[in-house]
């Protein structure tokens, strides 16, 4: 899998291929359905599959004080690309000269001229251009003047409900990794670089691996069952505390995952945790013997619901 610059031109060996074109936050089964399209055009006409994504997110363009939202970051989409069969990820940065092009100098300059697409797939609400002038239907007439054949692929239901990022981010909100993870068709996950912190939880013993949450979507605050991964691969099952840590000043904004059965040094290392269960809200406790007794009875909750499989 190569992450190719959507500014710049494709290389020989890529161009003539079938684009999956969108923003693909969260890749979820919706996003799967347009990827998995272009990656079976691809296949039947013997041409590369190139997913082309947004970075930053155009609401972050135009809207920069908006709370954190993103629900992947670069990295994962890369892998979760390459996963489905895509050989390459298109990154198109969404900046002032992206936002200024108009339809037709988006199909005729990143897609014909520098992406040198044959085909490209999107899901039927996708718009694009200044000022959201390009529909499904401005894209297929665009395009077919380059040569380019387009094709929109319907949205996919669960629950008699369209899935949606915005579903999943509500899903988050509300502390429910189970709608989450069926509409993501995997458990929501943050990954990030381990911390350096105050190392208290070692010595109550439970140490944690400190994560920042930076352009991440908050779910709920509280208590979750969790599993996470570590570099060498290693799954462990555990427990992590998401939000602000109330017992404790000032407040700090965190992910504190606590590994069952782990012993070793994480710093600076990325990992990747994934949400499988609420438990419980943040509480704020009097002493560190009643925070400790209730941590333990979380992390046998924990084991308890991660015993159970989880259904996406």
């Amino acid at each position: 899998m190569e992450r190719l610059d959507g500014g710049s031109a494709v290389p020989a060996r890529l161009r003539g291929g079938i684009v999956a074109l969108g923003n693909f936050d969260g890749f979820h089964a919706g996003h799967q359905s347009v990827v998995g399209r272009a990656v079976a055009r691809g296949r039947a006409e013997g041409r590369p599959v190139l997913v082309a994504t947004f970075d930053p997110h155009p609401v972050r363009y135009f809207q920069p004080d908006a709370r954190p939202f993103r629900l992947t970051t670069l990295a994962q989409r890369e892998r979760l690309f390459a996963e489905a069969g895509a050989d390459a990820m298109l990154v198109f940065r969404f900046d002032a000269a992206l936002a200024s092009l108009t339809a037709e100098e988006f199909v005729s300059q990143r897609l014909a001229e520098l992406a040198g697409a044959s085909g490209v797939v999107t899901g039927e609400d996708f718009t694009f251009g200044r000022g959201k002038s390009g529909t499904v239907a401005v894209l297929a007439d665009l395009a077919a003047a380059h040569g380019i054949t387009a094709e929109a692929v319907p949205a996919v239901t669960l629950d008699g409900e369209v899935v949606s990022s915005s579903r999943i981010r509500d899903a988050l909100k509300d502390g429910d990794c189970v709608t989450a993870a069926r509409l993501l068709t995997r458990p929501f996950s943050i990954e990030g670089r381990v911390l350096h912190g105050d190392k208290l939880g070692r010595t109550i013993g439970f140490p944690t691996a400190n994560l920042a949450l930076n352009n991440y979507l908050r779910p709920r605050y509280g208590i979750y069952a969790i599993r996470g991964r570590l570099p060498d691969g290693r799954m462990f099952d555990g427990a992590a505390n998401m939000g602000i840590r109330p017992t404790f000043n000032p407040p700090k904004e965190l992910l504190e995952p606590h590994f069952f059965g782990f012993s070793g040094d994480l710093y600076d290392q990325m990992i990747e945790v994934e949400f499988h269960h609420f438990i419980r809200p943040e509480a704020k406790y009097d002493t560190i013997d009643a925070m400790t007794a209730q941590i333990a009875r979380d992390c046998d909750e924990a084991r308890r619901l991660l015993a159970q499989p989880l259904e996406v």
